[in-house]
């Protein structure tokens, strides 16, 4: 089985508090994800995007259709657990996730409450931490750290139960630029060690990291393909009130002004490198 996530056809409705009006979230959505790909879900707020996360490890069930990550549907209760090590999450606010007065011990909590031997335990958290770039502060107190610091932790947290997939749940919204740099350079380094990622955020230059990229729109998937072939769509990005990447701007720019910049550089840092061969 190739895919870590198979949708079919998923609905999700809820009933508004305001105004007790039954509001359909996910609109017919079928989607596959697969073993170790990037996968980035980017959309406005309400667009569905954080609910159609919610659904992939059993926190919110199915309206209608079915969710099966790693072979079990969300819906079966008897494999809740399985489901939910197979796919880790990572909220937007880390202090959400942070149960422990002390960082090894929080990244514990997970393994330790799935009965695993303690002598596993504690390489598991140590790995963790060293995957994170947190060793060294496995003896702070976790509300001490930075928020970068915090999202790291975790993150380990759900490393620690080493799972599949994990499904990052604007994981970088709450931090600043240096905080976001870190995590999406340990979002990165999971992937390339296997773990699936998916990923929801607003931010575009994240989305671009991505092997795929989708684009979400009043609970329905309006775009799905590659980075090069989403940013290529500058005007029904535009239409969808997103913005793009810096580097998809300037090239949409440069071109109008005659200056031929190729359609793969979607990075800064791509056209950075394009730029500086005409010095």
């Amino acid at each position: 089985m190739n895919e870590i996530i198979k949708i079919e056809n998923l609905r999700f409705s809820y009933i508004r508090e305001a105004d007790q009006i039954e509001v359909e979230a996910i609109k017919d959505i079928t989607l596959e994800v697969s073993r170790g790909s990037f996968v980035a879900i980017i959309g406005k707020n309400g667009s569905g995007k954080s609910t159609l996360a919610k659904n992939l490890n059993a926190l919110l069930l199915p309206t209608s259709g079915i969710v099966y990550v790693n072979g079990y549907d969300t819906k079966d209760y008897e494999h809740i657990w399985d489901i939910r090590q197979s796919a880790g999450m990572v909220f937007q606010n880390p202090d959400n996730q942070l149960v422990s007065s002390i960082v090894e011990d929080d990244v514990a909590f997970g393994p330790e409450n799935l009965g695993i031997d303690p002598a596993e335990i504690r390489k598991r958290v140590d790995d963790a931490l060293q995957a994170v770039n947190m060793y060294e502060h496995r003896k702070k107190a976790p509300h001490s750290l930075s928020g970068g610091q915090k999202q790291r932790i975790a993150i380990a947290g759900v490393v620690a139960m080493m799972p599949d997939c994990i499904i990052f749940d604007e994981p970088t919204a709450m931090l600043d630029p240096q905080g976001r740099s870190e995590v999406m350079a340990i979002i990165n380094k999971l992937n390339n060690q296997g773990i699936t990622v998916v990923l929801i955020t607003h931010f575009m230059e994240e989305a671009a990291d991505a092997d795929r990229v989708i684009i979400m729109d009043q609970g329905e998937m309006i775009l799905d393909g590659t980075p090069v072939e989403i940013f290529s769509n500058i005007e029904k990005i535009r239409e969808l009130e997103l913005d793009v990447p810096v580097a998809v701007d300037l090239a949409d720019r440069l071109r109008k002004e005659g200056i031929p910049i190729p359609e793969h550089i979607i990075k800064t840092e791509e056209m950075v490198d394009y730029l500086c061969q005409f010095k």
